[in-house]
């Protein structure tokens, strides 16, 4: 694919997300919470009734749900009005925000911040700009867990039947900018076999 084409893809996820939304819902609701195992490691970084800012929230299910489920008061964000209407309609006593993570500036720290099958939809100075972003929402000793890809590149999958763009930087960049960021690494796995094949990065603030 071009680099042309491969642009255009990262500048309409925001756009693809809104339209496909009730198809990315529908093909959540047939898979299972897969993540459960990487979701209880996060929230043994948390406090009791700790408060989560999960950031490309999606309809909330089921991630999200698990962890309101165990009383973790849900700060959600995502870019697709239609998504977050989802969210309201299911869970209407967490808070549920129509916003770009790019942008995100609440004025507020939380004990956990997820960016799950969402960060890793930016391009690649976008992720780099992420993480003061998720330094300046993270208490200290916040838990921060994110998907990434397996080594640095870019790579187009589908949703709906159109092109969805993802990027990952290299490992050790990934490294330094939680270092830099104040954030020790807990716990990586690249391409976890028990977990959808998914690279994940779970990390801890100083």
């Amino acid at each position: 694919m071009s680099s042309r084409t491969t642009s255009d893809a990262a500048d309409h996820i925001i756009d693809l997300y809104q339209r496909k939304a009730s198809d990315w819902i529908d093909s959540r609701a047939r898979s299972s919470l897969f993540e459960q195992a990487w979701l209880d490691r996060f929230r043994a970084l948390l406090p009791p009734a700790g408060s989560v800012l999960d950031l490309g929230c999606g309809s909330a299910e089921p991630m999200a749900e698990y962890l309101i489920g165990l009383d973790h008061p849900m700060t959600g964000v995502d870019s697709s009005p239609a998504m977050i209407d989802a969210c309201e309609q299911r869970f209407p006593k967490q808070e549920w925000i129509v916003a770009d993570m790019r942008q995100l500036a609440l004025g507020r720290r939380f004990c956990g911040i997820l960016a799950w099958d969402s960060f890793f939809h930016l391009c690649f100075d976008d992720q780099r700009r992420m993480f003061p972003i998720f330094r300046d929402h993270a208490r200290p000793d916040a838990a921060l867990m994110f998907t990434s890809g397996p080594a640095q590149g870019e790579a187009i999958g589908a949703l709906g039947g159109e092109p969805l763009y993802h990027a990952s930087l290299d490992p050790a960049e990934y490294r330094s900018l939680l270092d830099r960021n104040g954030f020790r690494v807990v716990s990586h796995v690249v391409e976890d076999p028990d977990c959808g094949g998914h690279t994940i990065w779970l990390a801890q603030r100083l």
